[in-house]
């Protein structure tokens, strides 16, 4: 048996400055928040890592944490918000101001951006965008004709992230996790990286059945409460209190800065 076991310092080291950090869960479902904290601590011990392009398929609390950290060069997410509980303050913070590189995205882009890499394929055809100005916006999405039909489809190019992180209720210790039905696009990352993280409710010694399975994980993290502000159904509900707080609290850098060590609990 391989022991996937390993510690937050550890998986750190696995992403990479400049690289391409995709986050899994779903709006304010089961995000790797743990992980970011132990990511944005880091950064701030020793300046990596820096310079991220951020995927998510939408982006919520522990994505506003890397970009109020200056650690986000890029976004590329369909969404980034915290649904009923308010904008991401750091996110619009810095995006008002053009200081944050959004590149546009949409459910489809990154859908069939991330086939296109688990096909092994440079891009994946597909009628959605045509007829929008989306293209205007993503020069680098091109369109082409089915050679068969003669209909034009848009070419989306593929997506292949450096590195992963899923947060999951349960995981072994070879890397096998379960997390649960609200999987978002979780299920394509693992698939789609370079490498993939697993932070976990809890541990088990076997699982009867996996979500994401041992050959495509290359480590699992122990970390209760590791979605926290966000929910981890069934296990505990989104903390909406912690959330308002945080929108109330924090809306630019200076006020991020002095609620950060609250928020990382140092």
């Amino acid at each position: 048996m391989i022991d996937k076991v390993t510690t937050f310092e550890s998986a750190i080291q696995m992403v990479p400055s400049g690289g391409m950090l995709a986050l899994g869960g779903l709006t304010n479902y089961r995000r790797p928040v743990a992980f970011c904290k132990e990511l944005v601590k880091h950064n701030q011990a020793v300046g990596e890592p820096k310079d991220l392009t951020l995927l998510a398929f939408t982006a919520g609390i522990e994505s506003d944490l890397l970009v109020g950290a200056g650690m986000v060069s890029a976004v590329r997410s369909c969404y980034f918000g915290l649904e009923i509980f308010g904008l991401a303050p750091m996110f619009t913070y810095y995006t008002n101001r053009g200081e944050l590189r959004v590149i546009e995205e949409t459910e489809a882009s990154l859908a069939f951006g991330l086939r296109a890499t688990m096909a092994g394929i440079g891009f994946m055809p597909a009628r959605a965008w045509i007829g929008t100005d989306l293209f205007k916006l993503r020069p680098d999405v091109t369109t082409i004709n089915d050679p068969y039909t003669g209909e034009q489809l848009a070419a989306f190019p593929s997506i292949k992230p450096d590195v992963a992180v899923i947060h999951a209720i349960e995981a072994d210790r070879e890397g096998n996790a379960i997390i649960g039905k609200h999987i978002g696009v979780d299920e394509e990352l693992t698939l789609a990286a370079n490498k993939v993280i697993v932070t976990t409710e809890k541990i088990v010694p076997r699982l009867e059945r996996a979500d994401l399975v041992t050959q495509f994980v290359d480590a699992i993290i122990l970390a209760p409460r590791g979605a926290l502000p966000t929910s981890c159904h069934p296990l505990y509900q989104v903390d909406g209190e912690a959330l308002l707080n945080y929108v109330v609290q924090v809306s630019d850098p200076i006020s991020f800065k002095n609620y950060l060590p609250r928020i990382l609990d140092f």
